[in-house]
């Protein structure tokens, strides 16, 4: 199926050829038909991807500041190399989407095959959807007028925050698409309504709707109209839809506004406001979340788990159902706000239409529909000629999961070991076909199956969510493919058993590797020589700031993240065990909160091991410090650039330009293991016994 999607690094924008994805559980694939382009949003998106990097920074101060913080903590090279590899990620275009439903997950009762549904689904022929952002549209409804429906949820969200009420008098200040239909809808409301824009075609279009209007461009005065419209009272509130760096609008809007009026923020605009103009006022101002309750919450959105009606009436699929309402019933008009009309095809004309001084409003596209559900519903794309030549004796690798570690540090690690790269796979189908053209796959598939039972591929890299790593592991076994799992190797105990029983089972298991990099640094390396010297048992401090996350992120979810202490924790744990170099005893955990503990460890050669896992520090303090006591000897390793030994003969420090944490030199040993017909760089047992290790101290 075809994709549009934009490169932020350069701001160019592609229409791909992509593999289909399937319905997520709680969700529908719907086949596109008609897709209406977000002009504000998108143009914006274009102007951020095509400025240099310098003017990328001045748009997102703070994320220069976490920038810094990491070129402080990790080196220049390393903070560069991640904004990059941000930058190259290439993210889907738009958010308004008709079309027909073609499947439903196991979870969707909502929704039937043949359905003709909105949703917030991008430029594509097929699109996967949660079902709680999607609603059915009425009969009545054209799907071209349908596809106005999300930006006509965000403008009655941002109408639901104003409260308005019959009689009472708004300005909406913008005239875009978001502008003009909140002007209907609140007319629909019984308000009477001032329009003010700068474009005199816009205001021609809100006169047609009943709006009185403030031409700025003719130097009309919008305060005199405002105070003429509130009949010298001050309007009852100002719904801002206008795209500006200038804090003009919100100064403006408060001069408008009674005492105690409301001023809601729709679009975007210059926050530096003065606090006298809200103090003698009591004015209220709120910046309105897009469709509403429900958007942004993994609950809402991944989960299907709506909000109960009597106590959240408006969530986002119900705003998307009113404004449908609307439409069948007239009142509210997206006709005259549509201007061009270009076939997906062409999808990059309308683009170079967004950048022209060409008058536009809504853009629509539209999808072919000569092409059948089976064309369109291929979930494997040939992206080159299979490679004639290949390696010497296997490393012939798929890839499951295509996200921003993988694509930054795994993928380009197998390159680099030689392997050759058959096949990547992800969800979405988008970022499995960007990371395949990147670096050389001959195919892309949204079907895991398909790499499991492709003989041409021995090796299977597994780079998805936690949850599904034990699951993926044990069918990989089946199929008697090598395996490297990033870590953890499981949630749960009996996930661990699971993997063992079937590893176990098989007559000549194949190589099964857990991505602990950390061991194979070259810094962890030296550390490992000089302790081989050492006798008796050893002390080690492992001090990690890990930095606080949110608590809704899927990573602190025990059902998809593990938590952060099996989700991250391991690679600590790991290397702890690496140095010591004999089994654990026991372990004890003290927890402050979820994400801060100090996990002790008590080896069976009478060695220590403390991991301070902290989430309560500063990012600009260095991630990770690991020091060891032994034999009358220190060893010190600073984040992995410094390594600095106290009382060591012949050895006092070994520096790196740069943090090198191992991934490279783990894809190594692994492919060339595999090369040579030789056991798994780390043993098996052993990567049981770090994973129960692991699961012990996050269970205390």
């Amino acid at each position: 199926m075809l994709q549009l999607s934009q490169n932020l690094r350069d701001g160019a924008v592609a229409l791909t050829n992509s593999p289909a994805g399937s319905p997520a559980r709680e969700g529908a694939l719907i086949r596109t038909t008609v897709t209406l382009i977000s002009a504000g949003t998108e143009r914006m998106l274009l102007d951020f991807g095509k400025a240099n990097l310098l003017n990328k920074a001045r748009q997102q101060p703070d994320k220069v500041r976490l920038v810094l913080d990491k070129v402080r903590t990790d080196g220049l090279t390393a903070a560069l190399e991640s904004v990059r590899a941000k930058l190259d990620q290439p993210i889907a275009l738009g958010y308004s989407n008709a079309g027909v439903v073609l499947e439903v997950g196991s979870g969707v009762s909502e929704f039937h095959i043949g359905d003709r549904v909105v949703s917030n689904g991008s430029h594509a022929e097929v699109v996967s959807v949660p079902k709680n952002l999607a609603a059915r549209i009425p009969d009545g409804v054209t799907d071209e007028a349908a596809a106005f429906t999300v930006i006509g949820a965000i403008a009655l969200q941002g109408i639901r925050l104003a409260q308005p009420t019959l009689g009472e008098t708004f300005v909406v200040t913008g005239l875009g698409l978001i502008g003009l239909i909140t002007v209907q809808l609140l007319r629909a409301h019984g308000c009477r309504v001032l329009g003010i824009d700068f474009d005199a075609r816009k205001l021609v279009i809100a006169q047609s709707f009943g709006v009185e209007t403030v031409n700025l461009a003719a130097g009309e005065d919008p305060l005199a109209a405002a105070e003429r419209l509130s009949r010298g009272r001050g309007v009852d509130g100002v719904i801002v839809a206008a795209s500006t760096k200038s804090n003009e609008p919100i100064h403006q809007a408060a001069h408008m506004c009674r005492k105690r009026g409301r001023i809601v923020l729709v679009g975007v605009t210059g926050l530096e406001l003065s606090r006298d103009d809200f103090y003698k006022k009591e004015l209220s101002f709120q910046v309105s979340c897009s469709y509403g309750p429900g958007r942004y919450d993994p609950a809402y959105e991944q989960g299907g788990h709506d909000y109960p009606n009597p106590y959240v009436r408006w969530t986002a699929q119900r705003n998307f159902e009113a404004v449908l309402d609307m439409m069948a019933d007239g009142r509210l008009n997206v006709e005259p706000l549509i201007t061009h009309r270009f076939p997906f095809e062409r999808a990059l004309d309308a683009y170079k239409l967004l950048e022209s001084d060409e008058f536009y409003l809504g853009i629509l596209l539209e999808y072919p529909g000569n092409r059948t559900d089976a064309e369109l519903l291929q979930r494997q794309v040939v992206l080159q000629p299979r490679e004639a030549s290949q390696p010497a004796a296997g490393a012939t690798v798929g890839f499951i999961g295509a996200g921003g570690y993988a694509t930054k540090i795994l993928i380009p690690a197998f390159k680099k070991a030689g392997a050759r790269l058959v096949s990547i796979a992800s969800n979405g189908g988008l970022s499995a076909a960007n990371a395949g053209r990147k670096f050389g796959s001959e195919e892309a598939t949204t079907d895991v199956d398909t790499i499991l039972a492709n003989p041409a591929i021995d090796t299977v890299a597994i780079a998805t969510r936690h949850d599904s790593h034990a699951a993926l592991v044990c069918r990989a076994l089946r199929a008697g493919k090598h395996i490297f799992v990033e870590k953890p190797l499981a949630l749960n105990l009996e996930q661990i058993a699971e993997v063992e029983e079937t590893w176990r089972s098989l007559p000549q298991p194949p190589l099964l590797m857990v991505g602990f990099n950390r061991r194979f640094a070259p810094q962890v390396s030296r550390m490992r020589q000089l302790l081989k010297g050492v006798k008796g048992p050893k002390a080690l401090v492992y001090t990690v700031n890990a930095g606080s996350i949110p608590h809704d992120h899927w990573t602190q979810d025990p059902e998809s993240g593990g938590g952060r202490i099996v989700g991250e924790a391991c690679h600590f744990i790991d290397l702890l065990r690496f140095l010591v170099g004999c089994p654990a005893r026991d372990v004890q955990t003290t927890r402050q909160s979820a994400d801060t503990v100090s996990i002790t460890i008590n080896y069976e050669d009478g060695s220590i091991g403390t991991v301070h896992y902290f989430a309560s520090g500063h990012k600009s303090f260095p991630k990770e410090r690991l020091e060891v006591f032994a034999g009358g000897r220190i060893l010190v390793l600073d984040n992995f650039r410094k390594l600095t030994g106290f009382g060591w003969p012949g050895f006092k420090s070994m520096r790196l330009w740069q943090q090198n944490k191992g991934a490279v030199e783990t894809a190594a040993a692994f492919v060339a293991a595999i090369r040579a017909g030789t056991s798994s760089p780390i043993p098996f047992d052993e990567l049981l016994e770090v994973s129960r290790t692991t699961l012990k101290a996050a269970s205390l």
